[in-house]
């Protein structure tokens, strides 16, 4: 009864890693951002799961591949568009971002993996986090949890422990945001469609 969900922006130019410019454009920035969610969607795929999800802010196109079930976000702040996204789910749910292009089949198997934990947690380098998994969905455990803030992880894993749930650690992972963060995650992850796009568009700007 496993459910993978993952939260997106469509790749509008404008709309998506707008923290990329000035270093590309709005329409290689939007480039980026759909190859790096082809990416994570291809790692959904390939792991077992009895559902998977993008719950999208935008209208789908020819970048969802088949298998993949497609949802509108809510309205409201980001806690509030999380918690709504849990509360599609039944029995173990693994949340993640499209942020996160180098993820694994492999790591989202554990984080589905519900064996010895109540709770997953995947921090981000940069305070928050990539994913998170619960067993039993709850979309209390989110609401209230402040977004985009260097604290939000340290805020998110301690509602899951104040609730009395055991919660073991994911690897931390680099959310693509920033021009910086693009080239770490690209050099890390080669084979990636995010990789090669990005090597191309370096070598274009030069």
């Amino acid at each position: 009864m496993s459910t993978l969900l993952v939260i997106a922006k469509a790749p509008v130019p404008g709309r998506v890693k707008t923290r990329l410019t000035p270093r590309f454009s709005m329409r290689q920035a939007a480039d980026l951002a759909r190859a790096a969610l082809e990416d994570t969607l291809a790692a959904v795929l390939d792991t077992p799961a009895r559902r998977r999800v993008l719950v999208l802010d935008g209208r789908p196109g020819p970048w969802v591949p088949a298998g993949i079930e497609v949802v509108a976000q809510s309205s409201g702040g980001l806690d509030v568009r999380l918690a709504a996204a849990f509360a599609l789910a039944e029995g173990p749910t693994l949340l993640i971002g499209m942020d996160t292009p180098q993820v694994t089949p492999g790591l989202l198997a554990l984080g589905l993996d519900f064996t010895e934990t109540a709770a997953w947690f995947g921090p981000a380098e940069d305070g928050g986090f990539w994913a998170l998994g619960l067993a039993a969905p709850d979309p209390a455990l989110l609401l209230g949890v402040p977004m985009s803030e260097a604290h939000t992880g340290e805020v998110q894993r301690r509602r899951l422990t104040d609730a009395g749930l055991a919660v073991r650690d994911l690897p931390a992972l680099v959310d693509v945001d920033s021009p910086a963060d693009a080239e770490r995650v690209a050099s890390g992850a080669p084979w990636t469609r995010f990789a090669a796009l990005h090597s191309g568009l370096c070598a274009m700007t030069r």
